[in-house]
């Protein structure tokens, strides 16, 4: 069992290493054309930190690419390991203060749980058919600011 406020997970060569401080914000499904190209799947699952919640570590230094949003037009820093090109989150203009990563990194996923704690989906309105979608959380056809 996970230690709560403590969630662990990495790359998948292991030369990046993640270590939550403490419970996420929140997390978020999205839809957007964009999170799909970047995850290569029908949506992205970030669960969102403060970022100094976050301790990174390993042997090698996160690359990252800034993509500005064709919408809002401001940037979101994504990175990724160097070595093996595992997705690993991002941070936003918007709000400087968060950092996502993916659900999909951490060694043990099973407390990312809608009843415990909030989830949303945004940008439903490019969500694909064949795309499964939560039931009973927040759905927004846009983003929900």
């Amino acid at each position: 069992m996970t230690e709560p406020g403590r969630y662990d997970g990495g790359c998948v060569c292991g030369a990046i290493r993640f270590t939550s401080m403490s419970d996420p914000q929140r997390v978020t499904v999205c839809h957007c054309l964009w999170c799909q190209r970047r995850t290569g799947s029908a949506f992205g699952t970030e669960v969102v930190f403060f970022k100094q919640d976050i301790v990174q570590s390993g042997t090698v230094t996160a690359a990252h690419y800034r993509h500005f949003s064709d919408v809002s037009g401001r940037w979101l820093d994504m990175y990724f390991c160097a070595t093996c090109g595992t997705n690993l989150g991002f941070e936003l203009e918007a709000v400087p203060d968060i950092r996502t990563l993916p659900a999909g990194i951490f060694d043990q996923a099973d407390w990312i749980d809608p009843a415990r704690i909030p989830t949303r989906q945004v940008f439903a309105r490019s969500r694909r058919n064949w795309g499964d979608v939560m039931q009973g959380v927040d759905v927004y056809e846009e983003h929900f600011r």
